[in-house]
C-alpha cells in the first residue's frame, strides 16, 4: 500500500481566491491612505478645531502642502479648496465632489485665504462675530 498525497482542486481554488482577495484589499488600502477624501476630512477637522480654540483678531497659518498637491493634480481652484460658511468648514480637493464639512462651536467669524506667495499654505483670519 503506497500512500500518495493528493491536493484537491477545491483547496487550490480556495487558496487562490483568498490570495486574490488579500491582494485587492491591500491595494485598496494603500491607494486610500493619502487620497483626497482622507485629506479633506483631516483638514476640515483640524481647521474646525483651530477655529474653536482661537479668539477674535487672530491670523493662523496652516501648512497644507500635501493637500495643495492633490488639489493641483485634480485641477481644483485653490481659492475654493477651503470654504467657511457660518460655523461650517468645508474642504474640497476634487472638483467633482462635495468635499468634507465639519462644524465648529466658537462664536467668531472665520475666513480662509490661499497664500499666493508661498503657494503651500492657507491662512485663517478670525474676527469677532457681529
Amino acid at each position: 500500500m503506497q500512500k500518495k498525497g493528493s491536493i484537491l482542486a477545491e483547496n487550490i481554488i480556495f487558496i487562490i481566491l483568498n490570495l486574490t482577495f488579500i491582494i485587492i484589499l491591500m491595494l485598496f488600502l494603500f491607494s486610500k491612505t493619502g487620497a483626497a477624501p482622507v485629506m479633506e476630512e483631516k483638514y476640515a477637522k483640524q481647521i474646525a478645531m483651530l477655529v474653536d480654540t482661537s479668539e477674535p483678531v487672530m491670523t493662523i497659518d496652516i501648512n497644507m502642502e500635501d493637500a495643495i498637491e492633490i488639489a493641483q493634480k485634480e485641477n481644483m481652484n485653490l481659492n475654493e479648496a477651503i470654504a467657511i460658511n457660518g460655523n461650517i468648514v468645508t474642504v474640497k480637493l476634487r472638483p467633482d465632489s462635495n468635499g468634507y464639512s465639519y462644524s465648529f462651536f466658537n462664536d467668531v467669524d472665520a475666513k480662509a485665504n490661499f497664500d499666493t506667495k508661498t503657494r503651500t499654505k492657507y491662512y485663517l483670519t478670525i474676527t469677532k462675530n457681529e
